[in-house]
């Protein structure tokens, strides 16, 4: 499992490849890609901010992929996100999962990136044309990751 918290761009396809000859018995790899968009509740973002904890967040993240694992039978995961100043476009943060199949990787990819959104300690702050704000966390993340309480493997 590698969790990384990073200023640097992440290269999607090094780090799916790198994860893809971990074992020759993998036979999936689900990934999710979040990017920062241009426009946010209706304003134009030119800027992102994110904000961490070092050595917190790297905790949460490691024990929101040990959650997964304890629901899904899976090989590896991989969690790199990113900090600092984000134009729209970067890349945020990267979510893989490897597994012998690909229902369980589905899952635990899902469950992984819902609760990263609800107890990963970031804070993000835009910038839109009206100025800078907090962004508050969205009802629909807190939606998804309580359905998970509802949802055995």
């Amino acid at each position: 499992m590698t969790v990384r918290v990073q200023t640097e761009d992440f290269d999607v396809g090094f780090e799916l490849n790198q994860l893809r000859h971990v074992r020759k018995d993998t036979g999936a790899i689900v990934s999710f890609v979040g990017q920062v968009r241009d426009l946010n509740d209706g304003d134009t973002v030119t800027r992102l901010t994110l904000e961490h904890y070092p050595g917190m967040t790297e905790k949460a993240l490691e024990g929101i992929i040990n959650q997964a694992k304890t629901r899904w039978n899976f090989f590896d995961a991989l969690i790199i996100h990113r900090v600092g100043s984000l134009k729209p476009t970067d890349q945020i943060v990267l979510v893989a999962v490897s597994g012998a199949h690909r229902v369980e990787a589905f899952k635990a990819c899902e469950f992984i990136m819902d609760f990263l959104k609800t107890e990963a300690p970031f804070w993000k702050k835009e910038v839109t044309q009206d100025g800078e704000r907090w962004l508050e966390a969205k009802q629909s993340d807190d939606l998804a990751r309580e359905r998970w309480a509802k949802t055995i493997a």
